[in-house]
């Protein structure tokens, strides 16, 4: 038996209701981008900290690479936010997302609960970068069909 027979491929009203507000869309980009918006209030607050655990992983001088991860995330957030040139806003914090799990999150070089804590936080991190390359995905999918509703209008 095929599923789409149980189940109809749209959801309830009150799903198509929620989907279609005007609102969802944007407040989808600010769910999505929150970690990195309150990562940039919480690195501004305490720069010295900030820079102190960029030199911890490595990366020298510790300031430079807290300033760029600071712009990094700001940039790649409010070009989500603005809803234009999503897919390089999301393709900016995907790949900044992937290096943070390589640089930050090693467990395969800890042990005991830090190694189970940063394996969760690894692996959660490819539901973000998915997260990034679907809304990328939503926005050209949107404006596809605003560009086909303008152009038979």
């Amino acid at each position: 038996m095929r599923l789409n027979a149980i189940l109809p491929d749209e959801g309830p009203r009150w799903v198509e209701a929620i989907l279609d507000w005007r609102w969802t869309w944007l407040l989808t980009r600010l769910a999505l981008t929150s970690v990195f918006l309150m990562s940039i209030v919480v690195e501004l607050a305490d720069f010295p900290a900030a820079a102190a655990a960029q030199a911890q992983y490595g990366l020298k001088p510790g300031a430079f690479w807290a300033l760029a991860t600071i712009l990094v995330q700001m940039a790649g957030s409010l070009i989500i936010l603005s809803g234009r040139y999503v897919w390089l806003g999301a393709g900016m914090l995907a790949v900044f997302t992937a290096l943070t799990q390589v640089i930050a999150h090693r467990f395969w070089e800890l042990s005991g609960a830090a190694e189970f804590a940063a394996r969760n936080e690894f692996f959660e991190h490819f539901g973000l970068i998915a997260g990034f390359v679907m809304v990328a995905a939503l926005a050209r999918a949107r404006r596809r069909t605003l560009a086909g509703v303008n152009q038979t209008s």
